[in-house]
């Protein structure tokens, strides 16, 4: 199945990784993990509120095809920095170009003519975002509006401004210092702001994941905890790959572990839900077999087979 989007950044050969995952160009790698997580729930066949068989494959196909690609643009170092490097080479290029923009859609056309042009974006983002992905036939629709939108903010931007994540803006400006700029300009690897001697291993894990390959992901991950046993993240993922491999026990005790570090963590909050599932299951089948199960004739008292023992039992 392929997808053709033929909107906005997409009409120039450029594959708009933000629209696909529904994020804003200045998103810091914070907000898009937990975009993609938000998107994920709702695509994969586990967690998918499709009923039909062929839409849970679609979904499932939109996920492994667009999304999971997407994320994974921007969990790399060298390929989120040339993505950006490139998007914003697109932007002078458009800033350049005194060609006129034939837009499909009305909120394009009114981030083209707002004077507040960084809000007017935010808030159309949002707007547009916020039904992404319920439902599948407004899929593809919805990520070519995304990257129209994307598309009239890179061409009034100039190529600049987005690179730089709006927490760390401010602070910029502040200091008024040259060499303060230099540390908040490549705002899209704030994920190696605090660099972490497990995130390799956690990147090959996360790939080995997306692929069901759940005991060499194990593997890495475990090596991830030799390096950094408090890493809250390690923690969640080798938590879900007990999940996958019906290790409920193990999947516990890392998905607290989890939670304990950083009980905010939404994966391991999402595997916790999971487990809650399984066990809330365990049970009605435990009852289940309680009620069907034959009675065993009651046995006597303690006193009775005390006293049983001592006159040799029941008389004849």
């Amino acid at each position: 199945m392929s997808f053709k989007i033929d909107s906005g950044l997409f009409l120039f050969d450029f594959t708009d990784y933000h629209a696909i995952l529904g994020v804003p160009l200045d998103a810091d790698f914070k907000e898009i993990r937990k975009r993609y997580l938000i998107v994920a729930r709702c695509l994969h066949p586990d967690t998918c509120a499709a009923k039909n068989p062929s839409d849970k494959q679609q979904a499932n196909q939109i996920l492994s095809k667009l999304v999971n690609p997407a994320y994974k643009k921007f969990t790399q170092d060298q390929s989120r920095v040339e993505y950006m490097v490139t998007l914003r080479e697109m932007g002078r290029r458009l800033a350049q170009d005194t060609t006129s923009i034939s837009l499909k859609n009305e909120l394009s056309v009114q981030l083209q003519q707002s004077s507040d042009l960084d809000l007017a974006y935010q808030k159309a983002i949002a707007q547009v975002t916020k039904s992404q992905y319920e439902s599948l036939e407004q899929v593809i629709p919805v990520i070519g509006q995304i990257s129209e939108l994307n598309l009239v903010y890179l061409k009034r931007k100039g190529g600049t401004g987005f690179m730089v994540a709006r927490t760390t803006a401010p602070a910029v400006v502040l200091n008024q210092k040259p060499q303060s700029s230099a540390p908040a300009s490549p705002a899209a690897t704030e994920p190696e702001s605090a660099p972490s001697p497990a995130e390799p291993y956690l990147r090959r894990a996360q790939s080995l994941m997306e692929k069901n390959l759940f005991a060499p992901a194990s593997v890495e991950l475990k090596d991830a905890l030799k390096l950094e046993p408090s890493n809250s993240r390690c923690h969640s993922l080798m938590g879900m790959v007990y999940l996958k491999q019906n290790q409920a026990t193990m999947a516990k005790v890392h998905i607290n572990k989890a939670l304990q570090l950083d009980p905010q963590n939404p994966l391991a909050l999402e595997g916790k839900q999971l487990l809650d599932r399984l066990a809330s299951k365990a049970g009605d089948r435990t009852a289940t077999a309680d009620k069907t199960a034959p009675k065993k004739p009651s046995e006597p008292s303690g006193s009775n087979r005390m006293f049983g023992g001592l006159f040799g039992g029941k008389k004849k």
